[in-house]
C-alpha cells in the first residue's frame, strides 16, 4: 500500500514531535512513525521523571560541535522562552532548581501530554511500534514500513543518538546519513560517569554514595557542581560536564575543596591552632569518610604541629588538585547523550536540510550537536524541531 503525503518524520521523540506539529501547523499532511510501543521515553524519564526542559541561560556557548556557532540561527528562531510559553500556555506548573535549570513541578509525562495534544490540534498521523525497513529516493522519498510505502516530498530524520540502547536508542539516523552522502562525525557517550582502575575504584567504593561539590577540569574546561562517588566510579553532574570534553588516555582535575586555598588554611591552622590533629582539621572541610581517606591514602596523622612544608603541600595538593585518570566511561548504556553526529557541514544551520538532498532534513541529538547539561539537549531538541518544521 502507497500513502502519499508531505513530510514524513522519523522519529517521535523532543524533536521528531516539534517538528510534526509545526509542519501540521503549516497545513502539510505529515506522518510522525516511531520504532517504540511508547513514545517520549528519553522525556519521561529525564531529570528524574521531571524533564529538566529547558535552561534559561541557553546560548551556542553551551553546545559542542565542531561547528560552534552552527547551533545560533536555530536557538535564535525558537528560544527557551518561546518553549516556556508553551508550557505556560498548556498550565504545567515548573520551577527553576539551579544554574537556569527548569523543571516540571509534577511529571515529565506532563510534556509527553502536551507535545501528543499539539499533534493532535495539528493534525498530525502519528503512528507507533512502527518499523522502518527501508529509505529511498526516486522522484520522492519513499518510506517502508512492514504495511505501507509513505512518499513524501520531504523526509526528516529525528531518530536521536546511541545513549541508553534500552529505551530503543539505534544507529538508525546515522545509517540514512550515510546511504545520502552525509559525513557522520565519531560518536562517543556524553554527559557520563567515568570507570577507573581497581587502586581509585577501591577509594570509589569506599566512598559510594558520597557527594561533594568539586571543580572538575580537563585542559582549560572547568565545571564546579556536585560531584558523586560510586562503586563504578565517579558521577554527578561536574563529572558528567567534563566527560563530553575528555578524551581516552588523558588525565583529569578535581579540586575537592573548590573554595578555599588549603595549603594556606592549614598553614594557619599550625599557627593558631598547632595541637589540633589533621584528621579532624580536615573533617571541617570534607565530609568524614574522605578525610579519613585522604589521611590513609597518604599516610598521615597526627597533629599539625608536627608536619612539614612538604607534607603540607602534599595534602593540599591532593585535596586541591587530585589528578587522576579515568580508564574509560560506563558507555551508552548510561550516557546522557551521544557526542558527534551528521556533520553540521553537510546542513544548513537556517533550514537544518542537508545542503545536497533536497528535502532531506537532520534535528535533534542525530546531529553532530551537544549541550551541556541543565537541559540545554531538550532546548537543541525544540529549536531545531522547530526550525526544520517551518521549512519541511
Amino acid at each position: 500500500m502507497i500513502n502519499k503525503c508531505d513530510v514524513v518524520i522519523i522519529g517521535a521523540g523532543a524533536a521528531g514531535m516539534m517538528c510534526a506539529i509545526e509542519v501540521g501547523k503549516r497545513g502539510r499532511k505529515v506522518v510522525l512513525l516511531d520504532h517504540a510501543k511508547k513514545i517520549g521515553e528519553k522525556i519521561r524519564i529525564s531529570g528524574g521523571g521531571r524533564c529538566n526542559f529547558t535552561n534559561i541561560y541557553t546560548d551556542h556557548k553551551k553546545f559542542i560541535s565542531s561547528n560552534p556557532n552552527f547551533m545560533i540561527s536555530a536557538l535564535n528562531q525558537y528560544t527557551h522562552q518561546n518553549f516556556i510559553n508553551l508550557i505556560q500556555k498548556h498550565h504545567i506548573s515548573f520551577h527553576e532548581k539551579k544554574l537556569g535549570q527548569l523543571f516540571c513541578d509534577q511529571s515529565a509525562q506532563q510534556i509527553i501530554d502536551m507535545l501528543k495534544t499539539e499533534c493532535e490540534k495539528a493534525n498530525v498521523l502519528l503512528l507507533n511500534n512502527t518499523n522502518v525497513e527501508s529509505v529511498s529516493k526516486s522522484q520522492h522519498y519513499k518510506t517502508k514500513t512492514s504495511s505501507t510505502i509513505y512518499e513524501s516530498e520531504s523526509l526528516v530524520i529525528a531518530t536521536g543518538g546511541l545513549s541508553i540502547p534500552k529505551i530503543g536508542a539505534s544507529k538508525f539516523g546515522y545509517d540514512i546519513a550515510k546511504q545520502f552522502g552525509l559525513k557522520v562525525i565519531e560518536t562517543l557517550p556524553a554527559l557520563v560517569p567515568l570507570t577507573f582502575s581497581d587502586d581509585i575504584l577501591k577509594e570509589c567504593k569506599e566512598l559510594s554514595g558520597l557527594s561533594v561539590e568539586s571543580q572538575v577540569s580537563y585542559k582549560k574546561t572547568l565545571f564546579e557542581e556536585g560531584m558523586l562517588f560510586t562503586h563504578r566510579g565517579l558521577s554527578g553532574p561536574s563529572i558528567l560536564q567534563i566527560s563530553s570534553y575528555w578524551k581516552l588516555g588523558e588525565h583529569i582535575q578535581i579540586n575537592l575543596s573548590p573554595n578555599k586555598n588549603i595549603f594556606s588554611f592549614l598553614e594557619e591552622k599550625k599557627r593558631t591552632s598547632s595541637k589540633q590533629d589533621i584528621n579532624s582539621i580536615l573533617n571541617e572541610l570534607l565530609p568524614k569518610r574522605l578525610a579519613n581517606m585522604i589521611c590513609d591514602q597518604l599516610k598521615i596523622s597526627g597533629r599539625i604541629a608536627d608536619m612539614s612544608k612538604k607534607l603540607i603541600s602534599l595534602i593540599s595538593e591532593f585535596i586541591n588538585s587530585w589528578t587522576i585518570k579515568p580508564t574509560g566511561t560506563e558507555g551508552y548504556r548510561t550516557a546522557e547523550v551521544t557526542l558527534g553526529g551528521v556533520d553540521t557541514n553537510e546542513l544548513s544551520s537556517k533550514t537544518m536540510m542537508s545542503k545536497n538532498n533536497q528535502g532531506l532534513y537532520f534535528i535533534g541529538e542525530v546531529v553532530d550537536v551537544t549541550g551541556h547539561l541543565g537541559g540545554y539537549n531538550f532546548q537543541w531538541a525544540w529549536s531545531s524541531g522547530y526550525v526544520a518544521g517551518q521549512y519541511a
